[in-house]
């Protein structure tokens, strides 16, 4: 018998609290498991790829990524660097980590890899993030093989959109999960 594919949640800056979907989703589905980084406000991104590899290694089954903003910067460094299996992506409201306005404190993310990820991803960008054009999240899509999903004016679909257990995301994230 096969062991199912685990679920991966990463968080961008600042981890997500209480009010963010993927910690929605985590209470619903106790087997997801969030990858904690050592810093979550100025982070590195070598420390994030190296926690990253350490927790895909760990994985009984090539998982499911579950990314958030920063961390969609991170699994696009990850792909740069780690051949390690992994079955899909989910990869929500990517930052523009090059954007002249994106927050200092993250250090290498940019400049961001746009490289074609070696499996199936859907990018999920909301028509008016304020941290992603929707015409960047469409050139990060396409650079990376992903599928582009639009769900609306959502900001950055985080905490602040009140998403709760966000149906919408979670019907995508299973198609990942029972893709061959």
């Amino acid at each position: 018998m096969t062991k199912p594919n685990p679920v991966l949640i990463l968080p961008g800056r600042g981890n997500s609290g209480d009010r963010h979907w993927q910690t929605f989703w985590e209470r619903r589905h106790p087997d997801y498991r969030r990858v904690h980084q050592q810093e979550w406000d100025n982070p590195e991104v070598t420390a994030w790829v190296d926690t990253l590899q350490a927790a895909i290694a760990e994985s009984p089954a090539p998982p499911v990524l579950v990314a958030h903003s920063l961390s969609v910067s991170l699994v696009a460094h990850w792909a740069a660097r780690y051949r390690s299996p992994v079955k899909g992506a989910l990869l929500v409201a990517p930052s523009d980590v090059e954007h002249p306005s994106y927050p200092p404190g993250a250090v290498g993310f940019a400049p961001l890899p746009l490289q074609r990820l070696p499996f199936p991803s859907i990018v999920v960008a909301s028509s008016d993030d304020a941290r992603v054009s929707l015409e960047r999240a469409e050139r990060f899509a396409a650079a990376w093989g992903s599928r582009l999903e639009v769900p609306g004016a959502f900001g950055h679909l985080g905490s602040l959109a009140e998403l709760g257990d966000w149906p919408y995301g979670a019907r995508l994230l299973q198609e990942l999960i029972d893709s061959d």
